[in-house]
C-alpha cells in the first residue's frame, strides 16, 4: 500500500514525549545542589568521626547518582521521542529510571546497615558541635530539593486530541498515572532529608546523653525506612514495566464509553501504561449491528490519556 493512500490514517508515535517536563528541570536544580552538599557531607563526617554526618554524605553521593538518571532518562526520552524502533514512543524510559533508582535506594540500605554495624563494633570519637551544624545545612537543602520535586498543581500537559496529537503546553499531566522518574528523585531527596534529621537525633542525644552507640543505631533505623520505599517504588515501575492493566477506574471508563449504545459489548481490553499520564488501548468489541472501528474510537474522546487505541469490531452470533 502506498503512503499517499493512507490518509489520515498514518501517524506518529511521539505522544507529546519530544517536549521538556517542568519536572526535568527540577531535577537537574537538585542534582547540582545535591552534588554541592554531597562534598561538604563526606569532607565533614570524615574530620569530625560522625557516621551519622558522613553516611549521609555517602547516601547524598548515590542519590547524585540516581537524581542525574533522572536527568539523563528525561532528556533521552525527549531525544529519542521520534525513533521509530520504540513501538510505543519512549514513554517507559521514565519508569526504567525509576526502577534502576529504586535497586540503587537498596543498595544505600544495605550499605547504610553494613557501615553502622562496623562502627558500632569499633567505635570513633565524634566531633558532635561541628558534626551537628554540616547536618543542619545538609538537612534545610534536602528541604529545598524537596520543595522543588514535590508535586506541582501548574504541571499540566492539557492534551485534548487524543489520539495522536498534543498542544505546545510544556508541562506534563498524570491523568492518573504518576511521573515515576520524578517520584523516585523525590524519594531519594526525601531519604537525604531522613537521614540528616537522623544524625541530628543521634548526634544531639548522643553529646547531652553521652550515648554515642545511638549514631550507628538511628542510621540502622533509617536504612528500615529507606528500603521499605525502595520497596514500594519497585513495584510502582516494574508494574509500568511490565505491561500491567491499567486502575480498574480508568478501565470502566472505557467499557462504559464502548458500550454507551447498549448495543456493543467489550469482549476484550488491554490498556496500559506507555508513559507518563498516556496510555495504549486494545479493544475487541462485539455488536448486533457492529459500527466502524473509528466510532468507538471516537466515543473516547473524553479520555485524552489514552493516546493511541485500536479496535476490533465483530457481528455477534445469533440473538444480541
Amino acid at each position: 500500500m502506498h503512503h499517499r493512500t493512507l490518509g489520515g490514517l498514518k501517524h506518529d508515535h511521539v505522544f507529546g514525549q519530544d517536549r521538556e517536563l517542568g519536572a526535568e528541570r527540577r531535577v537537574r536544580w537538585v542534582v547540582v545542589i545535591t552534588a554541592v552538599v554531597m562534598v561538604v557531607e563526606v569532607v565533614a563526617g570524615v574530620a569530625f568521626g560522625s557516621m551519622a554526618l558522613l553516611a549521609d554524605g555517602i547516601h547524598m553521593a548515590t542519590h547524585a547518582l540516581a537524581l542525574g538518571l533522572a536527568a539523563a532518562a528525561y532528556w533521552i526520552t525527549r531525544r529519542r521521542a521520534g525513533d521509530e524502533r520504540f513501538s510505543f514512543g519512549t514513554g517507559k524510559i521514565n519508569a526504567l529510571a525509576g526502577f534502576t533508582s529504586a535497586l540503587i535506594l537498596l543498595a544505600v540500605a544495605f550499605g547504610m546497615v553494613w557501615e553502622s554495624v562496623a562502627r558500632w563494633l569499633d567505635p570513633v570519637e565524634i566531633a558532635y558541635s561541628q558534626a551537628i551544624f554540616v547536618a543542619v545545612i545538609g538537612l534545610l537543602v534536602n528541604g529545598a530539593s524537596m520543595l522543588l520535586l514535590g508535586d506541582h498543581d501548574h504541571d499540566h500537559d492539557h492534551d485534548h486530541d487524543h489520539h495522536h496529537h498534543h498542544d505546545d503546553d510544556d508541562h506534563d499531566h498524570d491523568h492518573g498515572a504518576e511521573d515515576t522518574n520524578r517520584r523516585a528523585a523525590y524519594v531519594h531527596v526525601l531519604t537525604d532529608a531522613l537521614t540528616s534529621v537522623l544524625a541530628i537525633a543521634a548526634l544531639a542525644a548522643g553529646w547531652m546523653a553521652g550515648a554515642a552507640w545511638l549514631d550507628p543505631l538511628v542510621a540502622v533505623l533509617g536504612a528500615v525506612l529507606i528500603a521499605r520505599w525502595a520497596v514500594g517504588l519497585i513495584k510502582t515501575t516494574s508494574g509500568v514495566l511490565l505491561d500491567l492493566q491499567a486502575p480498574e477506574a480508568l478501565r470502566a471508563r472505557v467499557r462504559d464509553a464502548i458500550m454507551s449504545d447498549r448495543d456493543a459489548e467489550v469482549a476484550d481490553l488491554h490498556l496500559w501504561s506507555i508513559g507518563v499520564g498516556r496510555y495504549a488501548a486494545e479493544i475487541m468489541v462485539i455488536a448486533a449491528d457492529p459500527l466502524a472501528p473509528e466510532t468507538y474510537k471516537e466515543r473516547l474522546a473524553d479520555l485524552p490519556q489514552i493516546v493511541h487505541v485500536g479496535v476490533e469490531v465483530h457481528r455477534c452470533a445469533g440473538d444480541h
